[in-house]
């Protein structure tokens, strides 16, 4: 349900859910599109739109939410699988969108957008009382970023599309309490899968996608007590499934109480709240 407030709907939420300071849903995750949705209550954001604008919108409203509530759209790098319903959702909705110079310049599919606004990996900035911080990560794009996105000290940090976890992207999401990692493959799945050789080179290299095993020794690292939700991505259709990378990056959880799923390509994850 959706109340009226200065213009704007809000999202009621049931009682049960009142008393949070994040709310996350991944829409889709994969080769074929990439967005996340979240929100303090108040302020509502997308970090990348990579589906098309109305499938976005179906996406948002069978979880209850309204994309007229959205405030903002952020963009990690210019790949058509995170940017495809940017443009589109902008121009929609009024909204501006985040993103850095790099990116924008390799972004010719946006089109016209009245509202950009710019970032530098490095720099901390905020959307309302969302704090972001953008920082740089490996994969083959002109400006790739992941993000942790900060609230009265709760902090949730997204990772995918990287080719190696460098000690920045360990540094940045050090204690959040949502993780988002990226699990884009199974190593033997993709050497003896049907992609071509050097695409296959291109996923395992230092600036393609993190691997199961890759992601598990990456948690290892980042495990602490506050830490709540991990959430699996982009994994590939191909040369993964939910299955193992539940099974090979579960192994990393030991017996830490932390709440393991998979984001898939074709529906939203669960809407959680921290």
């Amino acid at each position: 349900m959706y109340r009226m407030t200065s213009g704007k709907y809000t999202h009621e939420l049931s009682q049960q859910c009142l008393d949070f300071t994040l709310s996350v849903c991944m829409l889709a995750s994969g080769s074929k599109g990439n967005a996340t949705y979240v929100s303090d209550g108040s302020t509502s954001i997308l970090v990348d739109a990579g589906l098309s604008g109305i499938e976005i919108q179906r996406r948002l409203e069978t979880k209850g939410l309204c994309p007229e509530n959205l405030d903002a759209i952020i963009v990690s790098h210019e790949h058509s699988d995170h940017v495809q319903g940017v443009g589109v959702l902008s121009r929609r909705f009024n909204l501006p969108v985040y993103i850095s110079h790099k990116t924008k310049e390799a972004s010719q599919q946006l089109g016209s957008i009245s509202d950009l606004r710019y970032f530098e990996c490095g720099t901390t900035f905020n959307i309302n009382n969302l704090f972001l911080h953008p920082f740089s990560i490996s994969h083959d794009a002109a400006d790739p970023a992941g993000f942790t996105i900060e609230k009265n000290g709760t902090k949730i940090g997204i990772a995918t599309d990287l080719g190696i976890a460098t000690l920045m992207v360990k540094e940045h999401l050090k204690e959040c309490a949502l993780l988002i990692l990226e699990a884009n493959h199974d190593p033997d799945m993709l050497i003896n899968g049907p992609y071509p050789w050097p695409l296959k080179q291109r996923i395992k290299s230092r600036t393609g996608h993190l691997s199961n095993n890759n992601s598990a020794t990456l948690l290892k690292e980042l495990l602490h007590d506050r830490l709540c939700h991990v959430i699996l991505a982009h994994l590939s259709e191909t040369n993964n499934t939910p299955e193992k990378a539940l099974s090979t990056v579960g192994n990393a959880l030991n017996k830490c109480k932390v709440r393991l799923a998979v984001a898939t390509q074709d529906k939203c994850t669960n809407l959680l709240y921290l």
